[in-house]
């Protein structure tokens, strides 16, 4: 019997999205429908969610949930994934019907509440359809709850399926008052140092890996990374005594959506063969963004949130550097005020070496990754991180720093051999990520051993169906070890 599987997540690209987490969300369960899983996607129908732009039909009946001591009182969406072969199952309830995913400026205070209803309800929503799911996988803290239930037999008469709990990212734990636990009908037991409590406080994200059957990360190294102190956030020893049920499963990318040899967004197309068509794309994105149209000089490209995280701290303080070099950069990007303002300062001092756009701008960010000859990642920690990956499908190199996905998808370049896919540094200073500039500018002086660079980076295969079939094995084992049990 084929195997059935049901993703819980927060986010899902095209419906919504925060960042990365609605990619995956989005792009692994088609790569599993493609491998022959029957997979099925439950998800918030959010505000901003327009029925008749995503072609979602409403069902009729209601889906009536038990929550805590309360009952809710569910609408219900359907609709498909590019393709057709992954059906999604929207949730619509007040909870939901607000501006943001997640707050607006600072979490809403009753989120722990928004992604309990999220689980509870994709487990009553699972009862009604046609077939239980086998295992159900859930992503980040939002789905924790979605484990929980589903560990606790939620629905009386139901086998309690396998689970597998994956992290995106660690920093974001789901916190609340332990006061919520009888709110949100989550027993006792729940609260402890083995379970969901995390210094007086419930951790969604800690219940999800206690009680998942197999816990999995989006990268080999971050899930090594994350069971040290430095980068465990409070979870390192949790986890560490975990690390037989953890692993690291590295994301793809879609390579429907991300492919320059058929982009709608990028203004003249190309591939690995001819890459012609990638010198217009640059002049294209310097004429856009207000750069000098130069074509000698590199252009480096940076597109993420204005977050710590994303390493805008070092680029700020690499500035001055930086805008001593015959080079351009061009950023897309919005968030905390001290990186919007810092970034702005350097646009206003040096308007022919940066240009920032603010707005979020999915089609630009495609250009960017199409114009740019360099992409830089210098994140102060990156679970996998995606871009670096879509860079090397568009022949942009990545200057990444050596941490999470981006070690595990970036080798540096060697000038001797002439191998490599990118450049990498480890020190979290402007001294390293300026060398590392430097050294990738001075490559493209050397046309040759650039352009042989750019051509082999397009060739790498980052699709997600090498990740997909690792998921399968996983649930696979999964089904066997609970057969034998």
């Amino acid at each position: 019997m084929t195997l059935s599987v049901l993703h819980v997540c927060s986010e899902v690209d095209p419906f919504a999205r925060t960042g990365g987490v609605a990619d995956v969300c989005s792009a692994l369960p088609r790569a599993l429908a493609r491998a022959g899983v029957r997979v099925t996607i439950v998800m918030p129908r959010y505000r901003a969610i327009d029925p008749l732009r995503h072609a979602l039909a409403r069902r009729l009946s209601p889906l009536e949930v038990p929550l805590g001591p309360s009952r809710e009182t569910i609408t219900l969406y359907e609709g498909k994934l590019p393709g057709g072969m992954v059906t999604v199952h929207l949730l619509d309830h007040p909870l939901f019907d607000r501006p943001g995913l997640y707050g607006e400026g600072a979490d809403y205070p009753d989120n722990a509440r928004r992604f309990a209803l999220l689980g509870r309800g994709a487990i009553e929503l699972a009862n009604q359809l046609d077939r239980w799911p086998d295992v159900i996988h859930a992503h980040d803290w939002q789905g924790g709850f979605a484990i929980a239930y589903a560990r606790t037999g939620a629905v009386a008469r139901r086998p309690v399926p396998s689970t597998v709990f994956t992290i995106h990212n660690l920093a974001f734990q789901g916190l609340a008052p332990r006061e919520v636990m009888a709110d949100l009908g989550l027993a006792d037991d729940l609260f402890t140092p083995e379970t969901g409590e995390f210094y007086g406080q419930l951790s969604a994200l800690k219940l999800g890996i206690a009680l998942a059957d197999r816990v999995t990360t989006v990268s080999p190294t971050y899930a090594r990374e994350i069971c040290t102190p430095a980068q465990g956030a409070g979870l390192d020893g949790f986890l560490a005594s975990r690390k037989d049920k953890l692993s690291g499963i590295l994301n793809g990318i879609d390579l429907e959506i991300w492919d320059p040899t058929r982009d709608p967004h990028i203004p003249v197309r190309f591939d690995a063969d001819d890459r012609s068509g990638k010198a217009a794309c640059k002049a294209a994105l310097q004429r856009e963004v207000g750069l000098p149209v130069r074509t000698g000089v590199p252009l480096f490209g940076k597109v993420s949130r204005m977050t710590e995280q994303k390493g805008w701290r070092l680029l700020i303080e690499s500035g001055e550097e930086l805008a001593a070099l015959d080079a351009q950069f061009v950023f897309l990007g919005r968030g905390e005020r001290r990186f919007e303002e810092g970034v702005a300062n350097l646009v206003r001092r040096y308007p022919a070496k940066f240009a920032h756009k603010t707005s979020e701008d999915d089609a630009l960010a495609h250009r960017i990754e199409a114009g740019c000859d360099f992409f830089l990642m210098p994140s102060q920690f990156e679970p996998c991180g995606l871009n670096q990956m879509y860079s090397q499908r568009y022949g942009t190199i990545p200057v990444v720093r050596a941490t999470g996905g981006l070690d595990d998808t970036v080798v540096d370049y060697d000038e001797v051999t002439r191998t490599g896919t990118g450049f990498k540094f480890d020190l979290d200073k402007p001294e390293g990520l300026v060398g590392t500039v430097r050294r990738a500018i001075s490559l493209s002086k050397r046309r040759d051993a650039f352009d042989a660079l750019v051509g082999q980076i397009m060739r790498i295969d980052h699709g997600w169906a090498k990740s997909a079939r690792r998921y399968v094995e996983l649930y696979d084992r999964l089904m066997k070890g609970r057969k034998a049990a």
